[in-house]
């Protein structure tokens, strides 16, 4: 039982040495500043104490524990002099498997972590009982942002992997549920760190994945829930989309659907979800498996047959029409012809039952009809310089441009995009009912 065995030494053999140490650097003033007692009071008992001591057989187990204590509480001075006398800063706490630098990530002292890199300490040690490594545990909570941003200076490798192949990025996505934990800071911070927004697990994990399993969360969720869940989305898809994330690609071979599939086959719900990636040039088909898997305007006519038909209220009728033809002009923006599939199932007015079948023929007919006619010069060069500009968002690329403004306003239609009340949320499905 060697869980057991290192418990009982801990307790029976150096325990002592450890209360001595913490008592002399003052562990009762210590949690409410770093630095705990003065520094100058500390460093002359603590040298004392441990001259005192230093002949003890459990000398050095003893003042390693205490480094993990006091790393603990970012005592930087007392850590300072428990190495001068020969801490060991690997040594793992019996009970956490934790060493210092660990832990001082782990309480978000981010002064300790400089010192114990600076002393040695390996930045990129995994603990034994998580496979963890100091990075990972900095991004997973953005309280830790300050550790996370000393770790990243002091050289640690944004893009390491543990045994399932999870970097920190998918570590702070992972350990996000839109409600109580936000990590949209280190999310950032972590791809301006040059983070692998491809990156994927053993089993699939990706970045497009965690944020398909929230807005799926958010379908589920209370009227409130979704709303909250589906702010730390936005943000976080408006941050991956910038670093060049592929929304519109199946989360694997299987065609498990894309974040742009998702946010189509219930536009209604995820009204914002589907602009933003509209807006951001995101591809209408399934840009592994092509129009083969999915057609963004099936899945959208699709959608909108279903909430019209489950539709009571005139009012939320016509709301339904007019984001549908939203959605459909912003996409135009990026794509002049739509490229409408040849075949699209709809009702048929006077013989389905659909109370609005007439109004899905006449969008459809609309849409149809542009279609046959070649789209303006204009609209051609608009969507190839805003393809060539990619990733979004595009405003700096072009305000840079050498172009008159009333130009490049042209270039940004989505600057006069203004969501109507009610659409700039996301919404459960027990809503539409």
């Amino acid at each position: 039982m060697p869980f057991l065995h290192g418990f009982r030494r801990i307790i029976y053999e150096y325990q002592p040495l450890v209360d001595a140490v913490m008592c002399v650097v003052g562990l009762e003033e210590a949690e409410g500043s770093e630095e705990g007692r003065a520094p100058e009071d500390v460093c002359s008992a603590l040298v004392e104490l441990l001259e005192r001591e230093s002949q003890s057989e459990v000398f050095l187990e003893g003042i390693s524990y205490a480094l993990f204590k006091v790393a603990e509480r970012g005592l930087v001075v007392a850590a300072e002099i428990l190495l001068r006398y020969g801490a060991d800063l690997n040594f793992e706490d019996p009970v956490s498997y934790y060493n210092p630098l660990h832990i001082a990530v782990l309480r978000n002292r981010p002064n300790m972590v400089r010192l114990l890199v600076g002393h040695g300490a390996d930045i990129e040690k995994r603990d034994r009982i998580h496979e963890s490594s100091p990075s990972d545990l900095a991004s997973e909570e953005s309280e830790r942002l300050p550790c996370l941003l000393t770790l990243l200076d002091l050289g640690a490798d944004v893009n390491a992997k543990d045994k399932h192949g999870k970097t920190p990025l998918l570590h702070a996505l992972a350990s996000s549920d839109g409600l109580t934990v936000h990590n949209t800071e280190n999310i950032q911070l972590l791809l301006e760190k040059g983070a692998d927004v491809n990156a994927a697990t053993v089993d699939g994990e990706t970045v497009e994945s965690a944020l398909v399993f929230l807005v799926k969360e958010a379908l589920e969720a209370s009227m409130e829930d979704a709303a909250e869940i589906g702010n730390f989305c936005l943000k976080t898809t408006r941050l991956v989309l910038a670093h060049g994330v592929d929304p519109s690609c199946c989360l694997n071979e299987d065609g498990e659907p894309s974040l742009t599939q998702t946010s189509l086959e219930h536009f209604d719900l995820l009204f914002p979800l589907a602009v933003l990636l509209i807006q951001s040039g995101a591809s209408l088909v399934c840009s592994y498996h092509s129009d083969s898997c999915w057609s963004g305007y099936n899945l959208l006519f699709q959608r909108l047959q279903t909430a019209l038909q489950q539709c009571s209220e005139s009012s939320r009728a016509t709301e339904l029409l007019e984001q549908a033809e939203v959605l459909l002009d912003l996409a135009k923006v990026n794509v002049p012809s739509l490229n409408l599939p040849p075949r699209i199932e709809l009702p048929v007015p006077g013989q389905d039952s659909h109370p609005y079948a007439q109004a899905l023929v006449d969008l459809h007919s609309r849409l149809a009809e542009c279609e046959e006619s070649p789209p303006a010069l204009r609209c051609l060069c608009r969507a190839f310089i805003r393809n060539h500009l990619q990733p979004w968002p595009l405003e700096d690329r072009v305000k840079a441009l050498p172009l008159p403004d009333r130009l490049k306003d042209f270039l940004l239609p989505e600057h006069s995009y203004t969501p109507k009340p009610g659409w700039d949320c996301f919404k459960p499905q027990q809503s539409q009912h």
